[in-house]
């Protein structure tokens, strides 16, 4: 007689597991918010049993801060200067100031970014409504462009305040366009989008204090 059972699933390594998880998260909490989301949705989405989401994770607070655990991938700063690294403005050299397009090639970055990753404006969307998720958002972003901040701004002190400018500016754009959708800013194109932004960017990175 033949035995027409399905085969066991092959067992994952804790990694894997991990992995399965934290996907499964990232959809829900896209998909929910982070209030709505619950650790029995994500366990159901990742066809695992509940206990093993606490087990790695402990609970929800935690298992949102692993999810949420993004990389802009923002370009290097010698990418940004356009310079090697024994020229001006390079990596180690901060006396000078970067190429005049750094704001340009910034504000291209994240429009592109916010464009191709519905996980990161969800992660906006819960910013706005919830602490944790504000909280993400601001760890995120402090420590992606504080070092770019830092290079390149004229006084090195002033560099937490000139990326927490930045910040503004991008997620009030992001804001306007991909959660709020007015519709003049929807309506603008990629290029248009990083024509506006990007000469604030450039300013608040490397004008002189006001």
């Amino acid at each position: 007689m033949n035995d027409t059972r399905s085969p066991a699933p092959p067992r994952r390594s804790s990694e894997a597991t991990k992995a399965v998880i934290l996907e499964a998260a990232r959809e829900r909490f896209a998909a929910d918010g982070y209030e709505r989301a619950t650790i029995r949705a994500i366990a159901r989405d990742a066809r695992i049993d509940p206990s093993m989401v606490m087990r790695y994770f402990g609970n929800k607070e935690a298992l949102f801060a692993a999810a949420s655990e993004f990389d802009l991938r923002l370009p290097e700063l010698t990418e940004l200067t356009g310079m090697g690294e024994s020229g001006p403005g390079a990596v180690g050299a901060f006396g000078a100031l970067p190429g005049r397009h750094i704001g340009a090639v910034l504000a291209s970055h994240f429009v592109d970014r916010w464009e191709q990753d519905d996980v990161l404006v969800a992660l906006l969307r819960v910013g706005v409504t919830n602490p944790a998720g504000a909280e993400r958002m601001q760890g995120i972003l402090r420590q992606q462009l504080g070092p770019i901040a830092d290079g390149v701004c004229p006084d090195p002190e002033q560099a937490p305040a000139r990326a927490a400018l930045v910040a503004a500016q991008i997620l009030g754009m992001a804001m306007a366009r991909y959660i709020l959708r007015f519709p003049p800013i929807v309506d603008m194109t990629r290029d248009e989008v990083v024509a506006w932004l990007g000469p604030t960017i450039q300013r608040y990175l490397t004008a002189e204090q006001p």
